[in-house]
């Protein structure tokens, strides 16, 4: 008799989207006439850059060519898109990188959630609270996060809770971890982390033998020069640190695919005998064998993105976006709400009024203004009492929505 791996039973019934999805259904079978604008969930609404058109058609008459057809690419990207993910996104920084610590994905969400599988099932592993839901669930999955409590968290998964006490600036771990979950700029709450403050944490990790997961799948819309685009900046981070990146947001690639992880040469962790084993040739070993290579399509798609044209295009986009989220931040200013985020990324993480929690506000704000917010808690217990707006919509949409939460939040 085959027997499943119950630690699927421990996740909730449906991803935190999927929930959100089903009661944006519900309602507009109830309201079919009423238009919903969506501030919730991190999907863009801008066309792709020309540039990028460009290539994903240049790509399609190459695949319809015998003489320039390809079949089976190599699982880690081809080396034109790695070799300009180097020059454009590490040596422009002034990071010493190889392409073949570079691994291209179809976005950064399924690395994120797939790495973990290199580490042992009684691993500890940290993360800041709030959170993206893919860090946990996965580790939920490959049984490292015991049992669900009655306040949210998991009996063996370390929360370091970000909240408006400390700056969102998570708190070193009272209590040796072995992985480390850090997104920045930060999704949900929109919130960056200071060049100190990163060195701080690779510190930690080298001296305590740790390896940190960063996120940094929002870098480009980084605006303030002081804040790091990659935790490569900081002394030592070679040794202890895996970085994922995505063109879903930076270039509109949510319903095209790709991003890439950084694996370098010198991050490395120990088996139970104590050896230490490099994780770059483990994870291309995975991937090799779970994977088959992103498209041939995608991956020009993406060299596109590095050209003078593409970036240009891209920037234009980016600015378009944070356009949105200016004027979401003035809104509730405006309307006396507190928030955080918006300046150095897509997202807003706002404080609910009149001590609504997460749901409640969800709930309210869908029913009296037809707009969809994305509940806080559904990223970790100290998101409660929070909700996060995107910036994603199109200029028409965010105007109108906030119209609408103007005209509803002034009259209660």
């Amino acid at each position: 008799m085959a027997q499943i791996n119950e630690n699927f039973l421990k996740l909730s019934g449906a991803y935190l989207f999927s929930t959100i999805a089903a009661k944006v259904r519900a309602y507009r079978e109830q309201h079919p006439d009423r238009e919903i604008i969506s501030l919730g969930i991190g999907d863009v609404t801008r066309p792709l850059a020309p540039a990028v058109v460009e290539a994903l058609q240049r790509a399609a008459r190459e695949m319809g060519d015998a003489a320039t057809f390809r079949g089976y690419g190599p699982e880690q990207g081809y080396a034109f898109l790695r070799e300009a993910i180097v020059k454009h996104d590490f040596e422009a920084r002034g990071i010493a990188m190889s392409p073949d610590e570079i691994c291209i994905n179809d976005g950064a969400k399924s690395d994120t959630g797939n790495f973990q599988e290199l580490f042992g099932a009684d691993a500890r592993i940290a993360v800041t609270d709030p959170i993206y839901p893919v860090y946990v669930d996965s580790n939920v999955m490959g049984g490292r996060t015991g049992e669900l409590l009655s306040d949210g968290h998991w009996s063996k998964v370390v929360y370091l809770a970000c909240d408006a006490q400390n700056g969102f600036m998570p708190e070193l771990p009272r209590e040796q971890v072995d992985v480390i979950y850090l997104c920045y700029p930060n999704n949900p709450t929109g919130t960056v982390i200071t060049r100190q403050a990163l060195q701080t944490w690779v510190d930690y990790a080298r001296e305590h033998d740790a390896v940190i997961l960063y996120d940094a799948a929002y870098e480009a819309y980084i605006q303030d020069p002081d804040i790091p685009h990659s935790i490569y900046e900081l002394e030592g981070a070679r040794e202890v640190a895996a970085e994922f990146h995505s063109f879903s947001k930076t270039a509109g690639f949510t319903g095209l695919r790709c991003g890439y992880t950084v694996v370098p040469k010198e991050l490395t962790a120990k088996t139970r005998d104590g050896r230490r084993v490099a994780l770059n040739p483990l994870w291309v070993r995975r991937q090799s064998t779970k994977f088959n290579g992103t498209s041939y399509l995608s991956q020009r798609a993406a060299e596109a993105v590095y050209s003078p044209e593409g970036r240009e295009q891209v920037e234009q986009s980016i600015a378009y976006y944070m356009r949105n989220a200016q004027k979401i931040c003035e809104t509730l200013q405006a309307l006396g709400l507190r928030y955080f985020g918006g300046s150095n990324a897509p997202y807003v993480w706002v404080r609910t009024p009149q001590g609504m929690d997460s749901w409640q506000f969800f709930e309210a704000m869908l029913h009296e203004t037809a707009v969809v917010c994305t509940p806080g808690v559904g990223f970790g217990p100290s998101g409660e009492g929070y909700v996060r707006l995107t910036a994603f919509g199109t200029h028409e949409q965010t105007d109108e929505a906030l119209q609408r939460l103007a005209g509803w939040l002034t009259k209660k």
